[in-house]
């Protein structure tokens, strides 16, 4: 059953961004063939926007779902009240959610057609099939033009196969052979269906001859790397015959890709055959009859869908027609002999879900839970008469109603669950004989009718006394409240009891007994702390909540409750624990009220997301960061951002900071949208660690590859917050900032200033120098500030890779015709993409943006900033050594545009010796590099030729002797030295 996620590896698409492989994907998960997905994950909308009120309603049909350019409406029955719009799920740089869909949607069908050339064994099960239908049971004959018709079907089908082994030159001639061949049959069936009633060629129906040319011109055109073609023509397969395509020609692409739209049908006709079953008269006419009705409306469903998705590839997913629907059929016409009420309980199932749902296989709320419950909306009056009775004389005997055990074995498959619980309906006799196995003790002191009903949530086999059970036990519990009894409390506080509970929790489909029950635990919880440790204990891998949390209508008031049983990561480790997460987090903004206990689902889901992203291993750890950015999380963190207070908005950003970790491209997306103000907000009004989060990110954020976007985020920031002004905010934080901060919030400070005037020395630039110069002090900063003095360099040279690394070295060494490959090749294709986003405009945008940085440190900062970057090239640490290098560097490149003669002698007077010191040989070859380039750009300026260089020509030859292969700025430095 994983062949979808096989297809997708093939063709190298996983989920979400397909262009940048360093994301890892959440992957394929089995599925049985009844796995559905009746609630959407509401984070996962239209990636084309970031306006969240854009996003269009879901229509309410019955049948099948809506695609994923349709999104969901708020669960109804949450405390939250009316529903609100979720937000776009996309970075805004990257393709939208529409786009990721199409691809996907493309790469499984045209993946699957690619297997004839990759699998042998496919390759003849496809020939098998064809020759059975079409060629086994006529001779082939050119005598008419059906049998021209027949001819051109195996020719065409032969010269497929001779593509997989055509030698180069003969290859675009035999694919062209093939198209035509194939195509001559298409059309010459489609006239002839037109102009004739005749539906089938030498007894062979025409929908069989014609599904297997559709299915052999996907094949080739895949062949030839159209995989738009060939998926559209692989489509066409289930539109020419869908039963044939279904059952017995490609039966496992319709399992994957069709049967998740339509198994309300299957589950229809899986209850039907069930209700037949004690049918005597005349039951093998029904069951053909009801056979007969349910595959004409699933071949019907098929075709739809399958035209469906055409359109759609045709013209896009947003200009493609709604979704089909796919309704039950209405009448019970199969069938007379039966009752009449029974035509209530062919309710329409509407199982809700996206095609972004359907192709990454997000398994939510299992079908059988859904169908239960119209079940039992559909009750007739003998049925509630029955309950009513059965409360008053708690065990009535032969009282059956609907429970985990009477699903149906294919709905029973989705709960992807191997535990059994003993809450299963059973004959009340059964239920009796084991009624002994778990009794509380001490239920003397409690009403006859509430202590049955304790020893009956121990002990009964029988989902629907146990829920009544617990309908009695709360109203006792809620009397007693009023009273402050206890002993009630005591007697449900036991083990036996609690997991009792739990078994409903997972068994019951009755929203209000799973309310109840939920309610109930929570003030337990907060009574007896002992009562989270029997739940943990009882449900280690929190099966019985994610259950919960695929509700339609509990998820809320379950994730306060989970929130209360306090488990730890290693309990949560299902990927489908990130979009559950996301969509408390989303629709959490009210407080539930769970009797006495009153807490916010969005706490929860913090809580939550801390256990996601810090407490697995680091691998794991941003595993799950990267799901958040794929599903369109960055948009929901945004908003909280945004709207929550200032608690919130510290949450919401370290969460932010575990995305940035693990997909450092989302850095654009951020940069774009979040709210400068509210992380502004963080900085000014919260405590050390808020202030620190605001500031990392607000640093993260400047690591952009387009210097543009930089400026225009820089832009945003000045905006303020508080009626302040941005640059008095940073100046007061940077007074009363940590040490190891001064250097971070002093280029920040810097690139805020550089936006005025670049010329004039603000008093803010003067003490972003002195705070930088500061930091570089090696004599007195410890290593922490060391590296922050490091990275407030490279934020101010503005050089960074897509991903957000620092990219000012290799940017340098290229300049200098410095083979960077030769040296390190780790990080060479990310370097390589960075080379070619920088286009000739945004070179021009950097190079000016860095003059008049370097114009500005160097008027303003004298001579001070140079002596402590020199300082740190000779007694730094690593990384500010090599930092300080590459900051020397790039500003030497501009020296020459100081009007001040006296800065530029001085300039030359400090730098000239300190960077022939760097040629020495053991030195690193990159510094050296570097070193060579700076001297270069010196000596050019006028005057400095003549100055005391403290090389002799010999020293100079033997230093830049083996520099010149690998860079021309040895050979230029040798021209200007020996020519003094």
């Amino acid at each position: 059953m994983s062949s979808l996620h096989r297809l997708l590896t093939d063709e190298g698409f996983e989920r979400g961004n397909s262009h940048t492989k360093k994301t890892k994907q959440v992957r394929f998960k089995d599925r049985t063939e009844n796995d559905s997905i009746v609630l959407p994950i509401h984070i996962c909308h239209s990636r084309r926007s970031f306006d969240n009120t854009s996003r269009p309603k879901v229509r309410n049909v019955k049948g099948s779902s809506v695609s994923v350019t349709n999104s969901s409406k708020r669960p109804p029955g949450s405390d939250s009240g009316k529903s609100k719009n979720s937000l776009s799920c996309s970075r805004m740089d990257e393709p939208s959610m529409d786009e990721v869909a199409t691809r996907a949607v493309i790469s499984i069908l045209s993946g699957y057609a690619g297997k004839f050339s990759k699998d042998s064994c496919f390759r003849e099960t496809v020939r098998e099939k064809c020759y059975y239908l079409c060629f086994a049971r006529n001779g082939i004959s050119t005598d008419s033009n059906n049998g021209g018709i027949l001819t051109s079907l195996e020719l065409g089908m032969k010269s497929a196969e001779k593509l997989l082994i055509c030698p180069q030159g003969m290859w675009t001639d035999t694919f062209t052979n093939s198209i035509r061949l194939l195509t001559v049959v298409v059309a010459s069936l489609n006239s002839s269906a037109k102009g004739s009633s005749s539906s089938s060629t030498r007894g062979t129906p025409n929908s069989h001859l014609s599904a297997c040319a559709q299915l052999y011109l996907s094949i080739v055109y895949k062949m030839e790397k159209n995989d738009v073609m060939s998926a559209k023509h692989l489509l066409q397969v289930f539109c020419d015959d869908p039963f044939l395509a279904r059952t017995h020609l490609l039966p496992e692409l319709w399992e994957h890709f069709f049967l998740p739209h339509l198994l309300h049908l299957k589950i229809w006709y899986g209850n039907e055959v069930e209700s037949l079953s004690g049918l005597y008269n005349d039951k093998d006419k029904t069951m053909k009859s009801l056979k007969k009705l349910y595959n004409g409306q699933m071949d019907k469903g098929t075709t739809l869908f399958a035209l469906y998705y055409k359109e759609w590839l045709s013209v896009g997913p947003q200009r493609a027609p709604p979704a089909p629907s796919v309704p039950l059929p209405s009448k019970r016409s199969y069938v007379s002999s039966r009752r009449g009420s029974l035509d209530s309980s062919a309710t329409h199932s509407s199982i809700s879900k996206s095609l972004y749902q359907t192709v990454f296989g997000h398994n939510l709320d299992p079908p059988s839970l859904e169908f239960d419950e119209m079940n039992r909306r559909a009750m007739n009056e003998w049925d509630l008469e029955t309950e009513k009775k059965a409360s008053e004389n708690h065990r009535t005997p032969n009282h059956r109603r609907h429970s985990k055990s009477e699903l149906k074995a294919e709905t029973r498959k989705t709960e992807h669950h191997t535990r059994l619980f003993p809450c299963q309906s059973v004959p009340a006799e059964t239920a009796s004989s084991s009624s002994s196995t778990r009794r509380t003790r001490n239920t003397h002191l409690i009403p006859g009718d509430v202590a049955n009903a304790i020893s009956t949530i121990c002990s009964s086999n029988n989902l629907s006394e146990c829920e009544i059970s617990i309908r009695l036990i709360i109203k006792a519990w809620l009397n007693n409240n009023l009273k402050g009894n206890s002993t009630l409390e005591n007697a449900i506080s036991k083990v036996p009891v609690i997991e009792g509970m739990l078994e409903v929790l997972f068994s019951s489909s009755c929203d209000e007994v799973l309310e109840l029950t939920v309610s109930l635990l929570a003030e337990l919880i907060t009574r007896n702390e002992a009562i989270r440790v029997i739940i943990l204990n009882s449900d280690p891998q929190l099966e019985i909540f994610s259950r919960l949390l695929r509700s339609t209508s509990l998820f809320l008031k379950a994730a306060v409750l989970l929130c209360l049983v306090k488990p730890n990561a290693k309990q949560m480790i299902s990927a489908e624990w990130v979009p559950l997460v996301l969509r408390v987090l989303e629709f959490g903004d009210q407080s539930q009220t769970l009797f006495s206990v009153k807490s916010s689902p969005q706490e929860a889901a913090y809580y939550f997301l801390d256990q996601l992203l810090t407490g697995f291993d680091e691998d794991k750890n941003l595993e799950n960061a990267r799901q958040i950015v794929s599903i369109g999380g960055l948009n929901l963190l945004v908003k909280r951002v945004d709207l929550g207070d200032i608690n919130e908005k510290n949450r919401a950003a370290s969460v932010i900071l575990c995305c940035i970790r693990a997909d450092g491209s989302c850095r654009h997306f951020l940069a774009k949208n979040l709210n400068k103000g509210s992380v502004l907000q963080l900085l000014l009004l919260g405590n050390q660690i808020f202030q620190c989060h605001a500031l990392t990110l607000l640093t993260e954020l400047l690591c952009l590859n387009r210097t543009s976007e930089k400026a225009n985020f820089l832009h945003g920031l000045l905006g303020g917050c508080c009626n302040l002004n941005t640059m008095h905010i940073f100046f007061i934080y940077l007074r009363k900032a940590r040490i190891e901060e001064r250097p971070i919030v002093a280029s920040l400070m810097l690139q805020l200033d550089l936006l005025g005037d670049p010329v004039q020395c603000s008093v803010y630039r003067k003490e972003a120098v002195d705070a930088l110069v500061e930091g570089l002090d090696c004599r007195v900063c410890n290593e922490k500030v060391q590296e922050q003095s490091a990275r407030a360099l490279s934020l101010l040279e503005g050089h960074f890779t897509y991903a957000g690394e620092a990219n000012a070295e290799h940017w340098l060494l290229r300049q200098a015709g410095f083979d960077y490959d030769s040296v390190d090749s780790s990080h060479r294709k990310d370097y390589f993409i960075a080379d070619m986003l920088h286009t000739n405009e945004e070179d021009g945008a950097l190079q000016k943006w860095q003059r008049e940085a370097a114009t500005a440190l160097i008027n303003c900062g004298s001579n001070r900033l140079l002596a402590a970057l020199c300082d740190s090239v000779s007694n730094g640490i690593p990384c500010l050594a090599r930092a300080s290098m590459v900051t020397i560097s790039w500003m030497s490149g501009f020296v020459h545009w100081i009007s001040s003669r006296d800065v530029k002698a001085a300039w030359c007077l400090t730098l000239i010796p300190r960077l022939a010191q760097s040629l020495n040989r053991d030195k690193a070859i990159e510094e050296r590099v570097l070193a060579c380039l700076s001297l270069v750009s010196v000596m050019k300026i006028a005057d400095c030729g003549d100055m005391m260089f403290p090389m002799s020509k010999e020293d100079v030859m033997e230093s830049l002797g083996e520099l010149l292969p690998l860079t021309w700025t040895a050979k230029e430095l040798i021209s200007m030295v020996t020519q003094r």
